[in-house]
């Protein structure tokens, strides 16, 4: 009797949750640990389904980083990496575009499906979901050099979200699984990095929760505990304090610029935690650190 009374406290916690985001967008990036154990893949489609049926409407962005990387060394072509860009050229990107919008996007979805939601793969070329342009990288030389311009060749950035498909399909009940392809005005493909992808997409759909899922616990501070809890402000000083290091710096401006642009909250939280997307949601304490405008 005793577990059953627990089971009842859990519900009961997340009532408020439910009724605050019912019909409400979670755009969730997913990455990372969570891709690639069989246990963590299972929880995260679990939950992801689950959200649906409740009334919320999650809206999936998955990266690929590991698979293009395995592909590339089958074909016996060398990964090559600028400030922690891949470079990518024609051919490397005939394979990003193979191996996310083909193999890992379909993956998600029978992953999905077979937890009984209705999903449906995206790239950014369908219905012209994202629309991008060349990525420029520069470089400082000092004061009285010009930068070095950096050509990491068919890596682009976002230059407009068309939500209008994304909108059909979360009316149709159906959960959109998008891969981070963009189209150029020419219509060149361009690869673009999954978190940006994840944080325009949520500011274009004005979401309730930008989620990105990480292999860390969140954002640490300079003594290596999680911080709960960050405003915009408080945010960036850590970024220019440099107390944020490597992947975590864009992480976070990420969650920042989603946040600017009418999110109400994002959230980088700990992928390799089981049912890590609903304990973020639906509980008081959250897995990670949640970042908000104030």
């Amino acid at each position: 009797m005793k577990s059953q009374v627990e089971r009842a406290n859990i519900l009961i916690e997340a009532l408020p949750y439910l009724k605050t985001f019912y019909q409400k967008t979670v755009v969730v990036k997913y990455g990372g640990h969570a891709m690639v154990d069989e246990g963590l893949k299972e929880s995260f489609a679990q939950d992801i389904v689950l959200l649906k049926y409740v009334g919320i409407n999650p809206v999936v962005v998955h990266g690929g980083g590991p698979q293009i990387g395995s592909m590339l060394s089958k074909v016996g072509k060398e990964s090559s990496f600028r400030y922690g860009m891949r470079v990518t050229d024609e051919e490397t990107m005939d394979i990003v575009e193979m191996v996310l919008a083909g193999k890992v996007n379909k993956e998600i979805v029978s992953l999905l499906n077979r937890h009984g939601g209705r999903a449906v793969g995206l790239s950014g070329k369908d219905g012209h979901l994202i629309e991008a342009r060349k990525m420029h990288l520069y470089r400082y030389q000092g004061d009285d050099q010009p930068p070095e311009i950096i050509d990491i060749g068919l890596v682009g950035e976002v230059k407009k979200i068309n939500t209008e498909i994304l909108r059909v399909l979360e009316e149709s009940r159906f959960i959109p699984v998008v891969a981070p392809v963009g189209v150029g005005e020419k219509g060149e493909t361009y690869n673009i990095n999954a978190d940006l992808v994840a944080g325009r997409l949520a500011g274009a759909l004005k979401a309730t929760k930008l989620i990105l899922m990480t292999d860390v616990h969140g954002v640490l501070d300079e003594n290596g505990n999680l911080i709960s809890s960050l405003n915009v402000a408080d945010a960036s000083e850590l970024i220019q304090e440099e107390v944020l290091k490597g992947g975590m710096i864009p992480k976070v401006q990420c969650a920042i610029d989603a946040v600017q642009a009418g999110v109400s909250k994002a959230h980088i939280i700990d992928g390799r935690i089981k049912h890590a997307v609903l304990l973020e949601i639906f509980t008081d304490t959250g897995v990670g650190t949640e970042i908000t405008k104030q």
